[in-house]
């Protein structure tokens, strides 16, 4: 089977090492691609990922079977919909079913019309109102800008202050048109969870919980980035928490196989769950895996992704049957000096395969590429995914560490905690 995949980030990279490993995997292809997976795969640099004309004809030209879509904003702009009304097999939703993404108000608004839990919230296209809501709402409270902002658009404030700056650099144009429109909601309380589900004909696949960290420095400090490290499977979750995530799951899956969608969705849906005390609620849904989460889910995941995702395309959601191994997995990121911030790029990378050397450790690549002179160089704010597994969540934490110690780029910058609140219980989030 002839495979494209698109993106260019370590979700990209971890997809693309689970489709190489596939006997079904013939001919592989990513657009644009990065550092790693120009290992495995054919790299693209030239093909249009947010052009459905542009990747519709790669596709014919090269016989693809089956094309991944990785980010979300070409899913947003509907290139699964070109190529499913093309007839070539598409990982990924159509236009309408990425919305649950795209549009955090359609997203809230979808919860609300299958009751499905979540924060209290209202949407403003004004400020003077979004303050007055502010007001009645009092901090702390969060602001979101409602469009694609690459995890930017969000803040989380501890004042009223704090949040009508954010509301003010949303509607100053801060994160352009995604800022236009935005969404205050509660602040809720409680350990965070993301649980990502392969869903096709109206039924979710639930895969194992992760736990990603968001926050830039250690102790949970500092500005929300993309992700500086996760953990699979997620400790602190009770047996009652998992059943009500996955019924919430279920409940999602099946209302996008009905009015008023005109297509049922197929790909992941990611769930991503505050455990409050009052039980799990939605903070968001996003239409695509998780980044950094792919990156300990598919290392657990024993099934053949080629197969999986196949069936997924074509809707046969009676060949799917989902196997995870019982060994835990921790990832640590490693960023560029300066993220979220303005940082460099070109900085040389060495020691990565002493790191994979380690038994149980996968480097994936995040923000990296060759420079002239063939050496892998930093290209990007967060640069590596070091992911290991263990028999237990000790062992993988110890290991993902060891790794990260042999791994060196100048300006190099991590957390030395991922995990670290987990290891100590429940009672570390109250």
């Amino acid at each position: 089977m002839n495979i494209l995949v698109l993106g260019s980030g370590g979700r990209e990279h971890a997809i693309t090492w689970a489709l190489a490993k596939s006997p079904n995997c013939d001919e592989l292809f990513v657009a644009p691609g990065n550092g790693g997976t120009a290992q495995i795969a054919e790299n693209i640099a030239t093909l249009d990922v947010n052009s459905g004309a542009a990747v519709l004809g790669f596709s014919r030209d090269h016989d693809i079977d089956l094309v991944v879509i990785g980010p979300e904003a070409p899913l947003v702009a509907g290139v699964a919909d070109v190529l499913r009304e093309a007839g070539v097999a598409v990982f990924g939703p159509d236009a309408q079913g990425a919305r649950l993404e795209g549009s955090k108000t359609y997203s809230k608004q979808f919860m609300d019309e299958n009751g499905i839990p979540t924060a209290r919230y209202a949407s403003f296209t004004e400020l003077e109102p979004a303050l007055a809501y502010i007001e009645e709402l009092g901090a702390p409270i969060v602001v979101k800008a409602d469009g694609l902002a690459a995890g930017k658009g969000v803040f989380v404030a501890e004042t009223e202050e704090v949040a009508e700056d954010a509301v003010r650099s949303c509607f100053d144009g801060e994160f352009g048109e995604a800022g236009s429109t935005v969404l205050i909601e509660e602040c809720l309380t409680g350990p965070e969870c993301s649980l990502l589900a392969f869903v096709t004909n109206g039924k979710a696949f639930c895969m194992t919980t992760a736990q990603d960290h968001k926050r830039a420095f250690d102790g949970d400090r500092g500005p929300n980035t993309g992700g500086m490290g996760v953990y699979s499977p997620v400790p602190i979750v009770t047996d009652e928490e998992l059943a009500e995530m996955q019924r919430i799951m279920q409940v999602a899956a099946a209302a996008t196989a009905r009015e008023p969608f005109e297509h049922d969705y197929r790909g992941v849906l990611y769930g991503g769950f505050m455990l409050t005390p009052e039980g799990p609620k939605v903070l968001e849904f996003n239409a695509r895996f998780g980044d950094p989460e792919t990156q300990v889910v598919l290392p657990r995941l024993e099934n053949d992704l080629v197969e999986i995702m196949y069936a997924v395309a074509q809707g046969r959601s009676e060949d799917i049957d989902l196997v995870w191994s019982d060994a835990w997995a921790v990832c640590v990121v490693l960023a560029s000096e300066g993220y979220p911030g303005s940082y460099e790029k070109g900085k040389v990378i060495l020691g990565i395969d002493e790191a994979e050397d380690l038994k149980g450790v996968t480097v994936f690549h995040a923000g990296t590429a060759l420079n002239n002179d063939g050496e892998l160089i930093t290209a990007g704010g967060r640069v590596l995914n070091v992911v290991a597994l263990g028999d237990d969540f000790d062992d993988a934490r110890e290991l993902a560490y060891d790794a990260v110690d042999l791994i060196n780029f100048e300006g190099k910058q991590y957390r030395t905690d991922i995990g670290k609140r987990a290891a100590s219980g429940r009672g570390a989030w109250e």
